[in-house]
Parts: C-alpha cells; structure tokens; sequence
C-alpha cells in the first residue's frame, strides 16, 4: 500500500529541502560516527598503553618486594568484578570504569593465590577530550547542514521560480493569450548553460509561436473567403430577386440568405479574432433594449424586467449578443423562452434538451457537433465574442428542470 503524503509535501521545493536535509543529516552522522570512533579508539588505546605500563612495573615491584605506588594495589577497592576475575584466571586486561563518579582507566593482571594486582589511571581528561569533541561534530554538522539547507533551498526556489513563470504563461496561451511568452534569458544566450527548465520554456515558446502563426493563417484564410464570397453572393441574391415566383425560388432565396448570413458571420468573427474591436459606449436602458432585441427576432419571446438599469455599453454589440442568444434559443432549444433582466444581469432560457456537455464546460466552438446533433453553429461564439469586447460575461448552464440557461453579467451598470 502506496503511502500518501500530506499535501504540502506536493511542492518541489519542500521535497527538494527534505532530500538536502535528510541527504545532509545522514552525511554528519556518518562522518561524526567515524570521527569519534577514530578519535575514542586512539585516546582509549594511549590510556591503555599507559595503564598496562604501569601494571609492568606495579607486577615487577610486587614481585620485589618493594612498595606499591600509590596508584597500585592488590584487589584494590572499586576495581570491576569482571576485570577482577579476568585477572584471578590468569590473564592481563584493561577496562574503563567509574570510581567514585569519575572515569578510570583500570589495569589488572594476576598475583599470588586469588588475587588480583590493579593499577588505575586517571581517565577524566581523555573523557573530557571526547565529549568536546562531540559536541563539536555536534554544532558542526548542524551548522553544515543549516548552511547546506540555505544554499540548497536557494537554488531550488530559482529553479522553482523558473518553473511556476512557465506554468503561467502555459496558462495564459491556455487561456488564449498566443502573445505570451516566457523568454527565458538562458534560451538567448547561448553561452549559457542549458538546463532541463530552459529546454522547457523553449519549447514552450516554440509551440506558442507555431500555434499562434497556425491560427493567424486559419484567420487570415476565414476572413479572406468570406471576403471573396461576398461579391458573388451579392450577385446570386441580386439574380434570386428576379426569379419568378413559386416554390423553387423561395427555396433558392432561402439558400442565398443562409450563405449570405453565414458570409457575414464568419466576417464578424474574423474581426473580433484580431482583437482590435472598440466599443462605442452609450447609455441604454436594458429593459428597453432587450424589448427592442425581442421584437426585432419576430419570435414569442417573454421579457420579464424584474430589475431595470441604465447601461454603459455599446448598443450594437449587445443587440447583437441578446439577439443571437434569443435566436438560438428558438432554433436549438424548445419553447416557452424567456429574457429575463434583473439589475445588470440578462437571462435567456428555453424548456429543450439544454447545452451539451462540452459547451457548458469548455464554451462554444465553432462548428462543433455532439452526438449527431445539428451543433450551435456561429451564433454563440459570435455572442461570446462580442460579450468579451464589452467586458461582460457570458456563461452556459443548464437549468434543474430542463432547458438551457444563458447568462449575461455586464460588469458596470448604473441606476
């Protein structure tokens, strides 16, 4: 079973100053570890070395007969158990052992009978030296490691840094900003060191301008064919006019006003994908104006003003907005339809089957068709467009009892 991680562990820059820490704290321990072996060993052998020389010549006195120093004594009191039996059996050993609270260095060898011959060695001095020099790997290995965590958390925030400007430009061209950029100084230089993060924002601006100048061209081609197409559909209108009445011609007349309008929308939308459409800003009472926006549809459409405001917009564009909302309505979605303005706000809703998934959730595509249906066409991205030139919102839903739900929120109105 996979351990799960809190969710600050997430960030790059925590797991990396985890790692240092843990990489670091491991380090310090195995080096003070080998220090202080190294270190203890070496003072441990000179006491024993000294002791042992001292047992040498406590063995050679007492065999002498001459006095003991007074470092030296037959079974002498505070000397080990162990070391006492290690030496009654015949053999010489050392050992470390507390006498009277402070460290000493025994040495035991054999007499005569049962008994011992000990010489101790004072041993506080080698423990002091010890102990310093543990607490000194101590604070040095936590200084170590305080300084590595700095520098290391130092290095990880920029490349940190780099990552998380890339991420928002990645969600700015998400967004549809082409424009946008990460321009990182080590992709220009080339002088530089290319690391992983500069790889990544290079291809990143790479496929930005390769996405940008793929959908100038689609522009470019849409706006120049509804452009070309305007001139002989205006002829073939003209020609329509002057057909003999009858079904046939209803027919073609209905065609050439179907292009005609699909002409003029793909237009439309060519000027508002260069982003360079300036509003006319006016005063305009909403209710009134969603009245006029119904009656021109010539649909039954029911207006409900359950809050009139004065607006500061541009009369055509939200005409054109509350128009083809209501249109779709009628065309793609089921009656009763009502336009409802409370305050700012706008509300188009039909009782039909309601938005398709995409369209609530990504907005309107061109063109785009869902499970054999007939799609939405123009009409709302050319809605949702025009919302963007006035600073408005346009959002889809679907409503709870059924039906599609378009909501308009203008962002400054007055009373």
């Amino acid at each position: 079973m996979r351990l799960a991680l809190p969710r600050w562990a997430g960030a790059l820059a925590v797991k990396a100053a985890l790692f240092i820490t843990v990489m670091c704290c491991a380090l310090a321990a195995l080096l003070g570890v080998l220090v202080h072996v190294s270190v203890t060993n070496q003072t441990v052998g000179q006491a024993r070395d000294l002791a042992l020389q001292r047992l040498e010549d406590a063995t050679s006195a007492y065999e002498a007969g001459d006095t003991l120093g007074p470092f030296a004594g037959v079974d002498p009191p505070g000397l080990p158990t162990s070391l006492r039996d290690l030496a009654v059996a015949g053999d010489r050993g050392t050992m470390v052992a507390s006498r009277d609270g402070d460290p000493t260095m025994w040495a035991a060898g054999p007499a005569d009978g049962d008994r011992a011959l000990a010489v101790r060695v004072d041993y506080r001095q080698q423990a002091r030296t010890i102990a310093a020099l543990d607490r000194s790997i101590l604070w040095s290995s936590a200084l170590a490691i305080g300084a590595t965590l700095l520098v290391g958390a130092f290095a990880v925030t920029r490349v940190t840094r780099r990552l998380h400007a890339t991420a928002r430009v990645a969600r700015r061209i998400s967004a549809g900003d082409l424009d946008a950029r990460v321009d990182d100084p080590r992709t220009k230089d080339p002088s530089r060191p290319q690391d992983e993060v500069a790889a990544v924002a290079a291809a990143l601006d790479s496929m930005a301008a390769s996405l940008q100048g793929k959908l100038l061209s689609e522009q470019r081609f849409t706006a120049d064919v509804a452009h070309e197409l305007r001139t002989p559909l205006t002829g073939l209108h003209a020609a329509a006019e002057l057909l003999p009445p009858g079904r046939p011609t209803e027919l073609v007349r209905d065609r050439v006003g179907a292009l005609r309008t699909l002409t003029e929308d793909l237009l439309e939308i060519s000027r508002l994908d260069t982003g360079r459409e300036r509003v006319e800003l006016d005063t305009e009472p909403l209710g009134a104006l969603a009245e006029r926006v119904v009656r021109a549809s010539g649909t039954d459409t029911e207006v409900v003003v359950v809050r009139d405001v004065s607006v500061e917009t541009d009369r055509r564009r939200l005409e054109r907005v509350l128009g083809n909302l209501v249109a779709n309505a009628h065309r793609h979605g089921r009656g009763p339809v009502s336009l409802t303005v409370d305050g700012p706000v706008v509300i188009v809703r039909d009782h039909g089957d309601g938005f398709p998934e995409y369209l609530v959730e990504h907005g309107p595509q061109r063109f785009r068709t869902d499970g054999g249906s007939k799609g939405h066409g123009l009409g709302l991205t050319i809605a949702l467009g025009q919302a963007e030139v006035l600073g408005a919102r346009l959002s889809f839903a679907n409503a709870a009892g059924g039906g599609a739900v378009a909501t308009l929120a203008l962002r400054s109105f007055a009373v």
